[in-house]
């Protein structure tokens, strides 16, 4: 299973920095008994992990080369290779990158880097629908894409930044089949790759009989783009410490 990680954006909400915003320290982790920084990036990488992912592949631009030197060719278990987006165009243009190295049989998990959620098995909750969306309760619903469902928990439709979204569950990160990527890929490129996000794509493709599914097992979720974001995320660590009892 392949963990596509897009993380090519500038990080124009959190600047000025002197690293790539995936690389942002958010809490800490333990080598031996050594505490070290940890890079929010990390947090997905872990997930996608315990999700399954066997290859992890970083989407970034030409100048995260930091990205790779952090991370180098593995985590745990897991290989990592890397795709270039050359331009900034956008969450679909990005994912995409990684195209070549899919397989149709193969699942991919889809997450942010720059996000902090829980529960840390988040993806497990996902099964082997085509596409399947892990959705998060927020409290800004219009900062994010608010995916609306039918009793069946089957995907209707998504609101993309909406400010009068209907609903305030958010997807956070998702699980597609193989081939069904390749089906959105060959729409977007159809529709002349003029979706830079990903829930427009999908509103199409669900208009031209497409299946997706959301799944509420999501508890908390937070997008470390921003300062305020940055300060939620250590608090949400901070409370996950104390609710397992580790301060490790």
């Amino acid at each position: 299973m392949w963990g596509i990680i897009p993380a090519a954006g500038a990080g124009s909400r959190i600047q000025p920095l002197a690293f790539s915003k995936e690389l942002l320290p958010v809490g800490s982790r333990f080598e031996g008994t050594i505490e070290r920084p940890r890079a929010v990036s990390e947090y997905l990488v872990e997930r996608m992990i315990k999700g399954g992912a066997t290859k992890i592949c970083f989407i970034i631009s030409p100048g995260k080369s930091d990205i790779m030197e952090y991370f180098g060719g593995a985590a745990g278990a897991a290989q990592i290779c890397y795709a270039v987006q050359p331009e900034p165009l956008g969450l679909c243009d990005s994912i995409f990158r990684a195209t070549p190295f899919i397989k149709p049989d193969e699942y991919l998990l889809v997450g942010l880097p720059d996000t902090v959620w829980f529960p840390e098995d988040g993806f497990n909750a996902l099964g082997d629908e085509g596409l399947s969306f892990l959705l998060f309760p927020v409290e800004k619903p219009e900062l994010f894409d608010a995916v609306v469902l039918d009793g069946t928990g089957r995907v209707k439709e998504v609101q993309v930044k909406r400010p009068d979204a209907s609903t305030g569950w958010v997807w956070g990160s998702f699980k597609v089949k193989g081939a069904v990527f390749t089906q959105l890929f060959d729409l977007w490129q159809k529709r002349g790759k003029t979706d830079e996000y990903f829930g427009t794509l999908v509103n199409a493709w669900i208009e031209k009989g497409g299946r997706a599914t959301g799944v509420r097992a999501g508890r908390s979720y937070v997008d470390v783009g921003t300062i305020n974001g940055y300060r939620e995320a250590l608090k949400l660590l901070s409370a996950s410490e104390k609710g397992s009892g580790n301060g490790r």
